[in-house]
């Protein structure tokens, strides 16, 4: 029997339908009422003078759109500047050049056009004569459009020719720079451009004809880009030219990436060092004293995780946090979906749940994980209801994270663990319940279906009733392709990092064990129990368990893993790239 209070609310709630139907018909008729009258002042003839006629006839095509050339940065998505971002959370169109830039296409809105521009072939003019046409084909349909371009648009780009060619179409047109690559990627490598004494520098383009480099002046610094075809040319060319054979120089692919790559010789050497290297791609060429700087300034290629393949089996809404931190430490993180996140086989259980919470059934809430708060939010947006509704309960939150999303919704917790954050160290700082103190000895506690009993059972010692309510299901996810499951199990990752035991025995479940050589890294005490139950050894373990700690504990290892290798004047190699037939001890 629904309760008064419930009968009341129903009771307003429909009069308040009404009320707003009512409106809502009376305003119908009045737009109805306006076409009709629209409809007949269109269709009565008007009195217009002859030279207004004219000109409003004239007036009848759709103005031009605007385009804004934007720089997005070499590589590195993080390099696009906060001008550029605000453009494009007002783009109605994109114009992009291929899938590097699809990163940026988050800063839209919803429903924006995006159009490929990287269909153009040929010679670099017929490129960019495409692309112009494109730009200003789009401009004629859509009221902004932005063009993203790979560093500045005007630095060593096309968008000078395609601004001159909006232009000359009657087009507006703004820019927004970027970092170029000609700075951008040798600060990457650890290379400054300038110092004291070495105060000239030289940006040359070899992308097209072939230039005269006699007149370059052996002391200044170079910066050489589309060199690496004609690299051995262009080393001939610097000889002729009067540049030492031993001066420094340094070639950079994959320049602000995590696939980072610098190469570091002279003029006389590189071109067999790259060889040797068997590193593929266009480089940016640095010639000059300043390339000696890099051995104290690297700073991106020495980073903990730089270059690693670490694989992120995780619940994929989730894995944002985790994955941007590991490339903080220069990893090249890869999710692979171990679980999937779904509502309970039968939602009644949580619905009566949620009407107890609200008829004050419940003396506290115990949210386990984000998924619980995640659910238990979708039921309240169900039944129209919002944080009011917690009013004069307790909340307990198992972890920081886990208030963090119950703080987003408005609401401080009332127990958050002081030691260990897991279900035991909920327990630990849990009270007892005191029949004098507490009116209701009652828990509410919405969970995953395959949740461990730990909770429960200590609740009921403390004397608690506790509703252990199904929130959400975990449900394991499809196997991943072929290649991710082979490179698992041959030790191509460098290493995994578990931030569930659900995750560990779904990941061997659908691809299998790591390999013995990849390190492992999980979020706490329970996981690394699982992990080792499946015969896993664990490297690393957060200290508090959160995405960004999880991270930080791999990257502590990565760090002492890269200092052993150098105190021990070996190479530092990642762990992936072990002797052949060797293989870690369990």
């Amino acid at each position: 029997m629904t309760p008064a209070r419930g009968t009341t609310a129903a009771h307003k709630t429909a009069h308040e339908t009404a009320h707003k139907t009512s409106r809502t018909r009376t305003r119908a008729k009045a737009d109805v009422s306006s076409a009709k009258t629209a409809t007949a002042a269109s269709t009565t003839p008007q009195k217009v003078p002859a030279k207004a006629a004219a000109t409003s006839t004239v007036k009848q095509t759709r103005p031009l759109g605007h385009v804004t050339f934007v720089g997005v940065g070499p590589g590195d998505p993080a390099l696009l500047t906060l001008a550029g971002r605000d453009v494009l959370a007002n783009a109605d169109a994109v114009v992009v050049e291929g899938p590097e830039h699809d990163p940026f296409l988050a800063y839209c809105k919803p429903g924006v056009e995006v159009i490929d521009g990287s269909g153009a072939e040929g010679s670099r003019a017929l490129k960019v004569a495409a692309r112009a046409r494109l730009v200003v084909k789009t401009a004629k349909t859509s009221a902004n459009v932005v063009r993203l371009l790979t560093g500045d648009p005007f630095t060593f780009s096309s968008g000078a020719e395609e601004a001159a060619a909006c232009k000359k179409a009657g087009i507006g047109f703004n820019v927004v720079p970027g970092v170029s690559e000609v700075s951008a990627v040798p600060t990457y490598a650890g290379i400054p451009l300038t110092m004291k004494g070495d105060r000239e520098v030289t940006v040359v383009d070899l992308a097209e004809a072939k230039l005269d480099l006699t007149r370059l002046h052996p002391k200044q610094t170079l910066v050489l880009l589309n060199a690496t075809e004609v690299l051995k040319d262009t080393v001939a060319a610097l000889l002729e030219a009067g540049f030492d054979a031993s001066t420094p120089v340094a070639a950079t692919v994959g320049g602000t990436t995590t696939a980072q790559t610098s190469v570091v010789g002279t003029v006389e050497t590189i071109v067999a060092d790259l060889r040797a290297a068997k590193v593929t791609g266009e480089a940016v060429i640095v010639v000059g004293a300043v390339v000696e700087q890099r051995e104290a300034l690297s700073w991106f290629e020495t980073k903990p995780l730089f270059g690693w393949r670490i694989l992120v089996p995780r619940t994929k809404d989730q894995a944002g946090p985790l994955m941007d931190r590991l490339r903080r430490y220069g990893a090249m993180p890869e999710e692979v979906p171990t679980i999937s996140v779904e509502p309970p086989r039968n939602p009644q259980q949580m619905d009566k749940a949620i009407r107890g919470l609200v008829e004050g059934r419940y003396e506290w809430v115990a949210f386990t994980s984000v998924n619980a708060v995640k659910a238990v939010r979708e039921k309240f947006d169900e039944y129209g209801l919002d944080a009011r509704a917690f009013s004069g309960l307790k909340i307990a939150a198992v972890g920081d994270k886990t208030a963090e999303a119950i703080g987003a919704w408005g609401i401080r917790p009332d127990l958050v663990p002081s030691g260990e954050q897991s279900a035991a160290g909920l327990v630990e700082d849990w009270p007892p319940f005191d029949e004098v103190l507490d009116p209701i000895n009652r828990v509410f506690l919405p969970r995953a279906d395959i949740a461990t009993e730990t909770l429960v059972a200590g609740l009921t010692d403390l004397g608690w009733e506790v509703d252990d309510v199904t929130a959400y299901r975990t449900v394991r996810a499809a196997p991943p392709p072929a290649p991710t499951r082979e490179a698992i199990k041959s030790g191509k990752f460098d290493a995994v990092v578990f931030t569930s035991s659900s995750t560990v025995r779904n990941l061997v479940g659908i691809a299998g064990k790591p390999h013995a050589s990849t390190v492992i890294a999980v979020i706490g005490p329970a996981t690394l129990k699982t992990a080792e139950e499946h015969g896993l050894r664990v490297d690393a373990m957060a200290e508090s368990p959160s995405a960004e700690e999880l991270a930080d504990a791999l990257a502590r290892f990565g760090a002492d893993r890269r200092d052993t290798m150098i105190e021990a004047g070996e190479p530092v190699t990642r762990p992936s790239e072990r002797r052949s037939g060797s293989r870690r001890k369990s």
